[in-house]
């Protein structure tokens, strides 16, 4: 039976989900829209299959097709990153991460990674609230004052606390990393380097942001984002890596299985590998291309509509605006712009003086409406209705006309 006579409620539920998705932007910058042969892979027999291990070292029977289509994905990913090992069994970013540091780490060990409120993440060492910060010792770095890395002042950092890894990448830094100057001081302190990139994996893929496949050792990253591909996450050992430890893609593969999970979700890794395909293509090329374009677009509007950023720009998809200037903290903005069919995140910006909860700024990106086939007029359009929504946050009438504004461009520009 189909999803609309045997659970009609949340057949119902998702057909408004849709019709959202359809009708707003999404300005996230950890969101997509992953391709209908993506979500047809997801959707598949796949997700009925049990198959815990690895391809050809599996501890149930039935897996010949599964094999292959894990190693497909597994290929494709060490092509197109260039490098001599990938594991696709990752449910997400986070347990990648952790599965990194379950690998290298001994429980109470020093990491350095950067702190939550300069755009670092939760798994990178938070203190207190995340395994990250509880089971190992977590050393914190920040950004300068401008908002820009000071490696100067991280190289300081590392050479006092002399951390076992060291984390680079980010999920609201808007410019780009410079992997080599991580990676002198990793040798300096005899670190592991592990670069996070869920972000701008795409980016780098198309060639729009360096690589840090030189020079870090791991790599960690998500599969939707930039990526534009289902749920999960890889983790990418580099040549680097194999000549520090030849046993570290054994490690790794051994703390995602058996040390972290179970049976992984082959119709994930289906979806995976649909993806892999579909960015080692000209047009992937182009619409990572598209992104950056259209972000910095989207940022030279912004500035001309009077609005703060957070070290004056970006280089890659990603825009963090200081919002103190107009009077408006970035939970109340974020809740405004929605109104206005303009979706983004509150997030706190450096050296906030507000809670996290209700921070200074919002965060938002160009992947999913460059996915829509939007260009830098629209972006410009976009930074009018931002400056409009904001200045009439208290007139639902005024949020009401532009939502209708921006659901006739959704029109034509449909998923």
């Amino acid at each position: 039976m189909s999803l609309k006579n045997t659970d009609p409620k949340l057949a119902e539920l998702i057909k408004k989900e849709q019709q959202r998705q359809q009708e707003t932007l999404m300005l996230i910058p950890s969101e997509n829209y992953a391709s209908e042969a993506v979500q047809q892979a997801v959707g598949s027999c796949l997700a009925n299959k049990y198959a815990e291990g690895y391809p050809r070292r599996r501890y149930y029977q039935g897996q010949a097709y599964v094999d292959q289509i894990e190693q497909l994905a597994i290929e494709r990913a060490k092509k197109l990153f260039n490098v001599p090992h990938a594991n696709v069994q990752p449910y997400s970013g986070s347990p990648a991460n952790a599965a990194v540091y379950m690998a290298l780490l001994q429980a109470g060990e020093k990491i350095m990674g950067m702190k939550l409120s300069s755009g670092g993440h939760l798994t990178h060492g938070h203190p207190k609230i995340t395994f990250s910060g509880k089971f190992f010792q977590p050393v914190q770095y920040q950004v300068g004052k401008d908002g820009w890395l000071d490696y100067q002042a991280i190289e300081k950092l590392a050479l006092k606390h002399r951390p076992k890894l060291i984390i680079t990448g980010y999920t609201a830094y808007p410019r780009i990393v410079e992997w080599q100057k991580f990676s002198a001081i990793a040798k300096k302190v005899g670190a592991w380097l592990m670069a996070d990139i869920s972000h701008i994996a795409g980016l780098v893929i198309a060639g729009v942001h360096p690589s840090p496949v030189p020079y870090a050792e791991l790599i960690t990253t998500t599969t939707h984002k930039t990526l534009r591909g289902p749920r999960g996450a890889m983790i990418l050992v580099t040549q680097k890596g194999l000549q520090k430890d030849s046993q570290l893609a054994k490690k790794i593969d051994r703390a995602v299985f058996p040390g972290l999970q179970g049976g992984p979700h082959l119709n994930s890794i289906a979806g995976i590998a649909v993806c892999l395909k579909q960015a080692a293509s000209a047009n992937f090329k182009k619409y990572a291309q598209q992104i950056v374009k259209n972000a910095q677009a989207l940022v030279k509007e912004l500035i001309n509509q009077g609005f703060e950023l957070v070290t004056g720009g970006t280089d890659n998809h990603l825009i963090l605006i200081d919002l103190r200037k107009q009077g408006v903290d970035g939970k109340t903005a974020a809740v405004v712009l929605e109104a206005a069919g303009l979706v983004v995140n509150y997030n706190t910006i450096p050296y906030d003086p507000n809670p996290p909860r209700c921070p200074s700024g919002i965060r938002l990106g160009t992947p999913a409406v460059t996915s829509r086939g939007m260009g830098e007029l629209q972006m410009k359009k976009i930074a009018h209705w931002f400056k409009q929504a904001i200045d009439s946050r208290d007139s639902t009438k005024e949020l009401d006309k532009i939502k209708k504004e921006v659901k006739a461009l959704c029109r034509k520009y449909p998923l």
